[in-house]
């Protein structure tokens, strides 16, 4: 049982029935999602769907920690917006533990509350 959980400990004394359990953590790793939409509606629908996966970016640039279920739903929702034949996607996968640098007015990215447990 890991100690730095105390709410797993209570948990865990509380159900002495239970032999076995998991406690299983979403793996989340970092993406960048950037893209160039050729029209405004396109691009609109594009921010909006990113949006509701990303915890920062600018523009066209989006910053997503995602599990890999979310990254399927990322990637199916963008094939359902783009036109392949006119539009750019690009998703890097990052080491989410790197520093960011940021230069200018740019904000950097604040990790969001699901993030930590309690």
């Amino acid at each position: 049982m890991d100690e730095a959980c105390p709410e797993l400990v209570d948990w865990a004394s509380a159900h002495p029935s239970i032999k076995s359990y998991h406690i299983f953590v979403m793996q989340r790793d970092l993406y960048i999602v950037a893209y160039d939409i050729c029209t405004p509606k396109r691009l609109n629908r594009m921010r909006n769907f990113l949006k509701g996966f990303s915890t920062g970016g600018q523009k066209s640039v989006f910053e997503c920690f995602l599990t890999q279920g979310e990254l399927r739903e990322v990637i199916a929702g963008i094939s359902h917006i783009i036109d392949e034949s006119t539009d750019r996607i690009h998703i890097f996968s990052l080491d989410g533990r790197s520093r960011s640098h940021t230069f200018g007015i740019a904000i950097p990215p604040k990790d969001p509350e699901f993030f930590y447990f309690g």
